[in-house]
Formats: structure tokens, C-alpha cells, sequence
């Protein structure tokens, strides 16, 4: 089995454990606020993780024990120039882009704070699994500027269209059990539970064909949208990625010899 660390710049690292990977998010002095490095740092590590593979599942984490991340780091927005915001803003995308285009399963660990372009990176999971410390939101209207890194797009996908309204139009905070309530979140646990059980639900989704995960995630994402007829040619199109594939002959082995699947992930 496969344990290894890789550093992306400063502040992030990418740990695999087997078929799951951990992508770390360890700016611990600004509880992960993305500035231009950490954006890009994070963008790096999506693409590394991108091409391997090996990993069926992964996992976004952090370090900092009060939050999952912040947000933008105003603190660097406030010294740029408007020619130097729009020269950063691709680098920013990056980031939020290379988390949500990630081939395989992806589920966030979220604990603390997870605000603005922190809540977005969850947003940009498949799933979130967040304790009971957790407070989730899209504020940005409150210090001028609108969600952009998806969250304008992705929360109406979960929680509907009004619903997405009233929480961004308002910019409150949401507590971890109205999130769960909600559906801006999907797994509510204990305190300081987040990460194993996400974890652990990642090490349950590792267990299946590499290839009809990755195949599954993109009709999922490829249909949202779409209407029904067009939706179910993305998922025929899928279909057929996996019925010739190596992982369909072993699955249907290993289920009529009642045995566990050697996944080949051809």
C-alpha cells in the first residue's frame, strides 16, 4: 500500500493512505485564508492529484483546529491594485476549479469556520462531512464583492434556487445543525469528528471499481443541468466507459466467485 506525503508550496500537502489521498490545507497562522501562493499552491496540488491514477477518493482537510478555511485573505486584497486583483483573479480560480474538476470522489472534512471561498472549496466536493463546530456561509455581499469561487452556482445546486437567495443576499453564518438541516452539508458528527469519518467514508468509497467511480462522478457532474433526455445520454455515455473495462469483467467475477474485487482501474 501506498503512504506518502508530497508538499506543495508552503502550506499544502497532499498524504496518501492506499487508494485515498488527503489534500491538507496547513496555512495555519490565517487559518487558511487564500492569498495568491496558497491559490496556487492548491491549484498545483489538484493537478498532481489529477493525474495519479492510483487515488479512487479524496479528502480535503486542515489543520488549524477553529477553521476549515476562511476565505479570500483580504488582508493581501487590501494592499492590490485593481490591476493587480485582476492579474491575481485566474490564480485564485484555480484553485476552486482544481478542487471541483478533480476526476474522483471528493469529500470535505470541515470543522471551525468555513467561509466565503472556505465554505466554496467545500462547495466544490462531491460531499461535506462537518462537526458540530462548524459554521458555514457565503458572506461576501457584506464586504462588497459576490461569491466567486462557485458558491453562486453550486449552493442553489443543493439547497435550491430561493434558499441560495436568502442566504447570500443576507450573508449570515450557519450553524452546523441548520447547515446539516438545510443540505449545506450532507454528514453531521461530534465535535472533532469530521476528518475521520470523512475518512473513513472515503476509505468505503475506495473500495470500489476506480473506474466506475470516476465514470459515475462524471455523469453526475456532465448532467447537472441538463434535461432528462440529454441527461441520460451523458449517463449511457458512461455506461459504456465502464461495460468493456477490465474493473466490469472482475466485478462480475468476483461477485459470482463470492470473492473481494482486484480492482485492475482499466
Amino acid at each position: 500500500m501506498d503512504h506518502s506525503e508530497q508538499t506543495f508550496g508552503e502550506w499544502v500537502r497532499v498524504r496518501k493512505d492506499g487508494h485515498v489521498a488527503e489534500l491538507v490545507m496547513d496555512r495555519h497562522g490565517a487559518m487558511n485564508a487564500v492569498s495568491t501562493a496558497f491559490a496556487g499552491a492548491l491549484a498545483d496540488a489538484c493537478a498532481a492529484l489529477a493525474r495519479d491514477g492510483e487515488v479512487r477518493a479524496t479528502v480535503l482537510t486542515s489543520t488549524h483546529e477553529r477553521a476549515f478555511c476562511v476565505g479570500a485573505d483580504l488582508k493581501e486584497r487590501n494592499s492590490f491594485s485593481d490591476a493587480e486583483l485582476a492579474a491575481q483573479r485566474p490564480q485564485a480560480r484555480a484553485a476552486y476549479t482544481g478542487v471541483l474538476e478533480l476526476p474522483m470522489p471528493t469529500i470535505a472534512a470541515v470543522h471551525g469556520f468555513a467561509l466565503g471561498g472556505g465554505y466554496e472549496l467545500a462547495l466544490s466536493c462531491d460531499l461535506i462531512v462537518a462537526d458540530a463546530t462548524a459554521v458555514v456561509g457565503l458572506p461576501e455581499v457584506s464586504v462588497g464583492v459576490v461569491p466567486g469561487g462557485g458558491g453562486t452556482q453550486l449552493l442553489p445546486r443543493r439547497v435550491g434556487a430561493a434558499r441560495a437567495a436568502e442566504l447570500i443576499f443576507t450573508a449570515r453564518r450557519v450553524a452546523a445543525g441548520e447547515a446539516h438541516t438545510l443540505g449545506m452539508v450532507d454528514v453531521l458528527t461530534e465535535a472533532g469528528e469530521d476528518r475521520t469519518e470523512a475518512l473513513a467514508l472515503a476509505q468505503r468509497v475506495a473500495a470500489n471499481s476506480p473506474v466506475g467511480l470516476r465514470a459515475a462522478k462524471r455523469a453526475l457532474r456532465t448532467g447537472w443541468g441538463m434535461d432528462l433526455r440529454a441527461g441520460l445520454e451523458v449517463e449511457e455515455a458512461a455506461w459504456r466507459t465502464v461495460a468493456f473495462s477490465q474493473d466490469r469483467a472482475e466485478g462480475v467475477a468476483a461477485f459470482n466467485e463470492k470473492r473481494t474485487p482486484d480492482w485492475p482501474g482499466r
